[in-house]
């Protein structure tokens, strides 16, 4: 995303995935996280354009959101360090295996930040 700039979030085929992007908001902030190389939460992006038709769905009712790069993580945090940490147990990362959007909560998106060493 950060070579991009800015880009589509498109492909999501999962109803749940599909509800948490269309509740996204513009300016809402998002953690990055590769979810096929390193497995692991790379930055935060914001959305700029709210939930829409995806243009990559041949049939059914699926959507897209714009988003776009704000800034690297200092330190990628992988997926073990989060599961293996205490305040983050409850995240539907730890919980709910193979979605690829979710929701965050305020405390969680925090400590995550505090464990890549970035600020926003």
């Amino acid at each position: 995303m950060q070579a991009e700039g800015t880009g589509r979030w498109d492909g999501v085929r999962n109803y749940a995935a599909r509800n948490h992007l269309r509740s996204m908001r513009v300016s809402d902030l998002v953690l990055f996280y590769h979810s096929r190389k390193g497995l692991e939460v790379a930055g935060i992006c914001k959305v700029v354009r709210e939930a829409y038709p995806d243009p990559t769905a041949e049939k059914g009712d699926w959507s897209a959101v714009d988003m776009a790069a704000v800034k690297p993580f200092s330190k990628p945090v992988p997926l073990k360090a989060i599961k293996a940490n205490p305040k983050l147990q409850e995240m539907p990362l730890v919980r709910i295996g193979r979605l690829s959007v979710m929701p965050v909560a305020e405390a969680e998106f925090h400590e995550i930040l505090k464990m890549g060493e970035t600020e926003i």
